[in-house]
């Protein structure tokens, strides 16, 4: 919108004031948690610092000033116009409070801004979807609204359930649209398309969150999910199947935070949740809006951060369910013509420069947070949103012209300066993580030093990195070009770092236990048959891509469900056959369920080498857990040796040691260290319970010689044998591994695994 028009639309908001004030107090969806939390304490969004900062830590950005400081002032103008025009990004995120359906004490306020629109109704269940029943008013600034009263019972308008839409004569014709903040919609069976629910449960039927949310731990282990595929069944699994089967593994599996995807509504559940249409609905897919909450309230319970996969960065081309062409034009939420088209994505792009689409999506954020208590979000396509080329046939060198010239959306990199300045201000405890596979400087510095805000990127090289390793023959892995990528990130910028996550998962792609051991996992994953060498190589490389990524990769680690246990095959949603526009067609697969769910029971059967897989990622959560090394300040590589194909790094107090040779295992190598003493393995992928060969003695003792070896002051002798990862730390009195052979399973009531014979 032009300045003139988002300074209007906020004047238009002082009537909306006076309206609510006369139709009464506000009645609030969902009952607040009566639980001990910091709710009572004041929360401020601060205001803008200098925004110079980031030249103190990067001096290579002074190079670029004119434009960061552009971008700066761009933030610090939005910043005061919105304390001016709206109250503060605190009021201004509340949009959900004045538009949509509001209930008050007298009935039901209905508000949409819809300035395409020659004409608008309100239909539904509760009018017999008569167009002439309940027909809106517009005001000079395109917002149409309609209030209805209580019945003559004292009952709602609209019941709760009930379907609702909106009729508008626009300039494409007249259209039936689902409401843009709607709460909840639903396809119904038989029906292609979704309807909007008017979702205002009674009293007794809203769920009352139980606990409290958990603070933000120091070290991020993220188990990635999608509610829908997680049943072993070949079905749309549901929040509550969730809730009760998968929560309890993810906890005895060491994680601390969950990340769900394809939360908010989608109509084609083949996109995996990223063309959203109702972004302020829950899926339906999965149950309820309150059924969601009791899942997030368990997963607190459990000490779990439940983080959503949250999509700001485009939306669904849908014009029967979803925002595109709402209003009858291609310019209400996004950007007209090519612009605000994704060709490889056929979805349509925002236009973040618009006073009511910054409402919009910053008060979709904030809802989520509020009124189902996410513990923080990953911003999904977030490379998309920072370049007008959408990072599309670019290739990031580096070169920090690529960052700050014509190509960058500033408008985009402002919104998501102000998303974090809302969920750090408000919200203190939540965690903001960015898909950005750019490297974009700043990107996870403070914005009031001058940063984009986000306290972590995902490190996405990792992944491509592994993938086109996989792809060579054992003797061309280069030790030094893997370091390189491990530790490739920007001084006091936080990564998640992860091996494989969904998209490598996908159909078309393989996950790195794909690539290892192919075909061959059909036929000798079982412990009462022989293994091949490729079921060896694979098993022992799979864990040790895992360890090094979690060891010298970032600050997080992620993990995609199923992965953690080598999951088979691929990820295929049902699908019918495609025709696309020019003519060609992707063959579908009968709307099939069976590649898209996830077969835990495969890492739980103790008579299957998957459980092995399975027993040592979880090794890695409880050795972090103990020894919090990913966020440890001393990291130090010591030796990266490509003729040994050895890679040794000092990370907090424990030292790692790779031997990624195929057949070279190596008596007394000496491992230089910086700490004096008696060290033991507390980490051995060798070992029988991880579907090793156990090679290593647990119960010998390293000394540590005084004497500089590979730039360390000290070191001591230990035996590395072939594909095998160890991680040693200095002994104490209660020093255990970090899973021995007596922990108990992810399945407590199952036995463990027989070790395999070398």
């Amino acid at each position: 919108m032009e300045d003139e028009d988002k300074y209007s639309i906020s004047e238009a908001d002082t009537s909306y004031r006076q309206i609510e004030d006369e139709l009464g107090s506000v009645v609030s969806v969902g009952k607040k948690a009566n639980i001990p939390s910091d709710e009572a304490k004041p929360k401020t969004i601060p205001r803008p610092g200098a925004g110079q900062k980031i030249y103190e830590i990067d001096p290579s950005l002074l190079a670029h000033r004119e434009h960061l400081d552009f971008r700066f002032g761009q933030y610090k103008r939005l910043h005061d116009e919105i304390n001016k025009y709206e109250g503060g990004l605190d009021t201004f995120s509340r949009g959900y409070e004045k538009f949509g359906f509001i209930r008050s004490a007298t009935g039901v306020t209905y508000r949409e801004w819809a300035p395409g629109a020659k004409s608008a109704a309100l239909i539904g269940d509760f009018n017999n979807w008569n167009s002439n029943a309940d027909v809106m008013t517009r005001n000079e600034f395109g917002v149409w609204e309609i209030f209805l009263p209580n019945n003559v019972d004292g009952s709602p308008p609209i019941p709760h359930g009930s379907r609702v839409k909106i009729r508008m004569d626009t300039p494409s014709g007249v259209k039936d649209s689902i409401p843009a903040w709607i709460k909840f919609s639903v396809q119904a069976p038989g029906e292609i398309p979704y309807s909007g629910i008017y979702y205002d449960p009674p009293e007794e039927e809203k769920y009352v969150f139980k606990h409290p949310q958990p603070k933000r731990p120091k070290s991020l282990r993220i188990y990635e999910s999608h509610v829908g595929m997680s049943s072993p069944e070949p079905m749309i699994n549901t929040y509550a199947n969730f809730r009760d089967d998968v929560l309890p593994r993810i906890k005895k599996l060491g994680y601390n935070a969950v990340q769900i995807m394809a939360i908010q509504e989608h109509s084609y559940y083949a996109s995996f949740g990223y063309h959203v249409t109702n972004f302020f609905a829950p899926s339906s897919r999965f149950g309820t809006p309150e059924e969601l909450k009791s899942l997030i309230d368990k997963a607190h319970e459990l000490g779990l951060l439940v983080l959503m996969d949250i999509v700001h960065s485009h939306a669904s081309n849908n014009t029967l369910d979803g925002l595109n062409m709402f209003d009858g034009t291609d310019s209400h939420y996004f950007h007209p013509g090519s612009r605000g088209y994704h060709w490889m994505w056929d979805s349509r792009l925002f236009n973040y420069g618009s006073w009511e689409v910054l409402r919009y999506l910053l008060s979709n954020a904030r809802w989520w947070l509020d009124e189902y208590k996410f513990d923080g979000f990953r911003f999904d396509g977030v490379t998309s949103m920072m370049y007008t080329h959408h990072g599309l046939q670019v290739a990031f060198t580096g070169n920090y012209s690529e960052y700050f010239g014509m190509a960058t959306d500033v408008d985009a990199v402002v919104y998501l300066m102000l998303a974090n300045d809302l969920i750090h201000g408000l919200f203190p405890e939540a965690v903001t993580i960015g898909e950005d596979v750019s490297g974009m400087p700043t990107f996870c510095l403070p914005t009031q030093d001058g940063g984009v805000g986000f306290d972590y990127r995902l490190q996405m090289a990792i992944a491509d990195k592994w993938i086109e390793i996989l792809k060579k023959q054992d003797e061309d892995w280069k030790m030094g070009d893997i370091v390189h990528t491990l530790t490739n990130r920007r001084w006091l910028e936080k990564c998640v770092a992860y091996a494989e996550s969904h998209d490598q998962a996908l159909v078309g792609d393989k996950t790195i236990a794909f690539w290892l051991m192919d075909k061959d996992m059909y036929d000798f994953m079982a412990l009462d048959r022989p293994s091949t060498p490729r079921i060896d190589r694979g098993i022992a490389l799979h864990k040790m891509i895992r360890l090094i990524t979690m060891g010298l990769g970032g600050e997080g680690y992620l993990n995609f469900m199923g992965n953690e246990f080598g999951h088979p095959e691929w990820i295929d949603f049902p699908r019918g056959e495609q025709q696309l526009p020019n003519g060609s067609v992707i063959p579908g697969n009968n709307y099939s369920y069976d590649k898209c769910r996830r077969r835990f029971d495969l890492g739980d059967a103790d008579y299957l080498r998957y459980r092995g897989m399975q027993e040592f990622d979880r090794a890695m959560q409880l050795l972090e857990e103990k020894f919090g090394f990913m966020t440890a300040e001393h990291q130090y590589i010591s030796r990266k040796n490509e003729g040994d194909k050895v890679i040794i790094f000092e990370r907090g107090n424990l030292v790692f040691v790779f031997n990624f040779h195929w057949h070279n295992s190596y008596s007394d190598y000496r491992v230089g260290c910086s700490t004096p003493g008696k060290y033991k393995i507390v980490l051995d992928s060798d070992d029988a319970l991880f579907g090793g060969f156990n090679r290593l003695n647990h119960s010998a003792e390293y000394f540590t010689n005084e004497g500089w070896y590979d730039d360390r002051p000290r070191s001591f002798l230990v035996y590395a044998p072939s594909r095998t990862a160890a991680v040693y730390a200095l002994a104490d009195d209660d020093l255990e591994p970090a899973l021995s052979d007596e922990a108990e399973p992810v399945l407590a009531d199952e036995a463990e695994p027989e070790p395999v014979d070398p």
